[in-house]
């Protein structure tokens, strides 16, 4: 669309001058909100902007009137304007000879924000992607790649995209260690989080989680939210030693009594039986991504209630058919065989099969973590042979120092400590 005919005006008296025109379109952009209107603010601006590179004014003026023009469509504060216009303008940069790299950047930061207080995340994500950050005109600082790369990151964890979102927590794990400012690094933190919380990897996601809610950059209201969700992941992990030793440290901190979920971790840690309403309790505060539906159609939830009723079983049982064990855990006898023999075979739980009877026999012990290392005396064993190896370093370490004590004192050695 062609400008209001004021703003035509003010550009023709621009445009036929001989001398410099800069000043001319600068007076043009302040007097913009008078010379315009909002039904045609957005033409009006493109119509500046396409004016002053028509005119070839030469880089350094150029760059000027693109500062003063960014800072007026900023003043406007109306999203859908600085989208139009935005978008238009960097249409007109990219055929320029010179691109302008700052502009550009400062535009497309102007777009996304604008995208973002639209709740369009994806199309912020992808403005903010096309920023210039490696170019031989621009030097961006790392802090400032690190403010860009988290921006995307929460963009797409907002559409639940946490495979785009990975791509750039990638990126920002090269630069972090360079980053000393506390709330960048505690987004950081919280995307990782929130990104392993996503792939489903619990585990990883409680420990990141419960670091993250010792923080004091953050209230204490979100710092217990973060601690619930600590918790909920370490319910959600798979049974085993590991997620015992988190549940462990979440069952001891002192705040975890004020959770909603503080009843049901305390069952899990203490290897109590779960009851099926305490289940439905839990599930009501769980996202989306928690409750769904895993290759062997169960949901991860369901999948980790078996997994730790069957720890509880093997406390209370020194063995048990495979029939009552399903009963137990509410499957059929041959997927509580198939459940069993995969957490012994994931050195999750120690015991042994007798598949000839159906008969699963519990033997006791802490289990290693350690694939193929759940039969007790395979893991007896292993624990004796790293007793002996620590036994003999320590040994080794103290014949070198009585070597070197020998070397340098020998006075003091053959007074105190021969013989």
């Amino acid at each position: 669309m062609a400008p209001c005919s004021k703003v035509a005006e003010a550009l023709a008296s621009v445009e036929g001058r001989t001398g410099d025109r800069g000043p001319g379109y600068e007076a043009i952009l302040a007097k913009i909100k008078d010379l315009s209107s909002p039904s045609t603010a957005a033409d009006d601006l493109v119509a500046i902007a396409t004016s002053f590179f028509h005119q070839s004014l030469g880089v350094v003026v150029t760059r000027s009137l693109l500062t003063a023009f960014v800072t007026t469509v900023k003043e406007l504060k109306n999203d859908d304007m600085w989208i139009d216009v935005g978008t238009r303008t960097l249409d007109l940069l990219a055929a320029q000879p010179s691109h302008f790299p700052d502009a550009v950047a400062t535009i497309r930061d102007l777009v996304a924000t604008a995208h973002e207080n639209n709740e369009d995340f994806v199309a912020a994500a992808k403005t903010l992607a096309e920023i210039p950050l490696d170019s031989a005109q621009r030097q961006v600082p790392v802090k400032q790649r690190a403010e860009i790369w988290i921006r995307i990151v929460r963009n797409y964890l907002e559409v639940d995209d946490s495979t785009a979102a990975e791509l750039y927590i990638n990126k920002l794990k090269n630069v972090m260690h360079q980053v000393q400012d506390q709330d960048l690094t505690l987004h950081f933190n919280l995307s990782q989080a929130r990104i392993q919380d996503a792939k489903r990897d619990f585990l990883s996601a409680a420990n990141k989680y419960h670091e993250i809610s010792f923080s004091l950059a953050i209230a204490e209201e979100e710092r217990l939210h973060t601690l619930s969700m600590a918790a909920k992941c370490a319910i959600l992990a798979p049974a085993g030693p590991l997620r015992s030793r988190t549940l462990g440290r979440l069952y001891k901190d002192d705040r975890s009594s004020q959770l909603a979920e503080f009843g049901i971790l305390e069952k899990i840690f203490l290897d109590r039986l779960l009851s099926p309403a305490e289940v439905d309790k839990f599930s009501e505060g769980l996202q989306p991504h928690q409750l769904a539906t895993t290759a062997d159609g169960s949901t991860v939830l369901a999948k980790a209630v078996v997994e730790h009723n069957l720890l509880g079983a093997s406390k209370l049982y020194s063995n048990i058919r495979f029939d009552a064990l399903g009963s137990l855990l509410g499957l059929d006898a041959e997927k509580a065989e198939v459940t069993t023999a995969r957490m012994i075979e994931q050195g999750r739980l120690v015991g042994r099969i007798d598949q000839l009877d159906g008969i699963v026999y519990f033997e006791g012990g802490e289990a290693s973590g350690k694939k193929g290392s759940g039969r007790a005396e395979v893991v007896v064993g292993k624990e004796i042979r790293r007793w002996d190896a620590n036994v003999e370093s320590i040994s080794n370490e103290v014949e070198n120092i009585t070597t070197a004590l020998h070397q340098k004192f020998p006075a003091f050695v053959e007074a105190h400590l021969a013989g």
